[in-house]
């Protein structure tokens, strides 16, 4: 079981390691996000690109929630053993 698990979560960071996540909030014309991108928005756009396995208490942000636009990387913690650096961007539209 476990050793299903752990080659399920090495598969999913295979398939990561191609992903550019784009997120497009409503910034500021200075760059800052009138609130943030959080782990749950990132679990989300992720679940939404086809990675049903991933949850939001996967998504680490050393930094915390992202509040400028501009490119950011989090890291996911996929099994015990396996952690996914993603890119992500996050663009400003206008509010």
């Amino acid at each position: 079981m476990q050793a299903e698990k752990l080659a399920a979560a090495e598969a999913t960071k295979t398939k990561l390691a191609d992903v550019r996540l784009t997120l497009k909030e409503k910034a500021g014309v200075d760059g800052r996000l009138f609130g943030s991108v959080t782990n749950a928005n990132i679990a989300d756009a992720l679940v939404a690109l086809g990675f049903t396995a991933i949850e939001k208490s996967m998504v680490r942000m050393p930094n915390g929630a992202v509040k400028t636009v501009g490119e950011h990387t989090v890291q996911l913690a996929l099994h015990t053993d396996v952690l996914a650096d993603l890119a992500i961007t996050v663009t400003g539209e206008a509010a």
